[in-house]
């Protein structure tokens, strides 16, 4: 076959392909239009999530952060009348502060539920539960507290926050009176291996709930292991003072 007829065939095979190819894509111009079109929806719909995402997570922080900011305010009572003026009109007090540290503390309960409510799931959302039940043990609101702790616990079961709010929910249960279901927890903290938690500052809050069920020989043993397995420990005084108190009272 001669070089120009071999020449002719393929720019024939290639038109043919060409044809082929402008007929299929005729044929299945919807198809690929819709193929298209979805690819865009996905691509922005992925967009808008990453979008929306980065949107909650900086409100849910800003939240929190407005809420640390009330807990942080200081505490200014009252003041004395100012010089020249009635007794009937103290001075007024500082921008941002609290007459008193209740005030204050219910102030920063409100803004800790608010931020935790509306979002409930996001890292800061869990943040500010857990500061809504320290707040709650720290007004002496033991219930409302052991169900904020749990609440922490539930909704982010692997969080640094559940296991400090397992610590918390153990020591608002022993200051409930719950000595059973605080010592397990406690027991339970203290096993662990690799913990978050010191497990000396663990035994140190064990041993004073032993205490404060009437068993004084856990106590003494709970103290007695700070001592012997963290003798460097910042615990170690407190837990050699309570030792040696409790064998007074013995």
């Amino acid at each position: 076959m001669k070089r120009t007829e071999r020449h002719q065939l393929k720019e024939n095979a290639v038109a043919v392909a060409v044809a082929r190819a402008r007929e299929s894509f005729d044929t299945h111009r919807n198809q690929f239009t819709f193929a298209a079109i979805g690819v865009v929806v996905v691509l922005a719909a992925v967009g808008g999530y990453f979008y929306w995402r980065q949107s909650v997570d900086t409100s849910s922080r800003a939240l929190l952060a407005e809420a640390m900011a009330v807990a942080d305010a200081q505490v200014v009572p009252p003041g004395a009348a100012a010089p020249g003026s009635s007794a009937a009109a103290p001075a007024p007090p500082p921008p941002g502060t609290f007459p008193t540290e209740l005030a204050k503390r219910e102030a920063a309960l409100a803004r800790f539920m608010a931020a935790a409510d509306a979002y409930p799931s996001t890292p800061a959302g869990i943040a500010a539960r857990y500061q809504a039940a320290a707040t709650l043990a720290a007004l002496g609101r033991t219930a409302d507290a052991i169900q904020r702790y749990q609440e922490v616990i539930d909704r982010a079961p692997a969080s640094i926050y559940a296991d400090t709010a397992r610590l918390g929910l153990a020591e608002a249960q022993a200051s409930a009176g719950q000595f059973d279901a605080a010592l397990s927890a406690f027991r339970s903290l203290a096993s662990q291996k690799d913990s978050r938690i010191p497990i000396d500052g663990v035994l140190m809050r064990m041993g004073r709930t032993y205490a404060l069920a009437g068993k004084a020989a856990e106590a003494r043993q709970t103290f007695q292991r700070i001592l012997d397995e963290f003798p460097q420990s910042a615990y170690a005084a407190l837990a050699q003072q309570a030792l040696e108190d409790s064998k007074t009272e013995g």
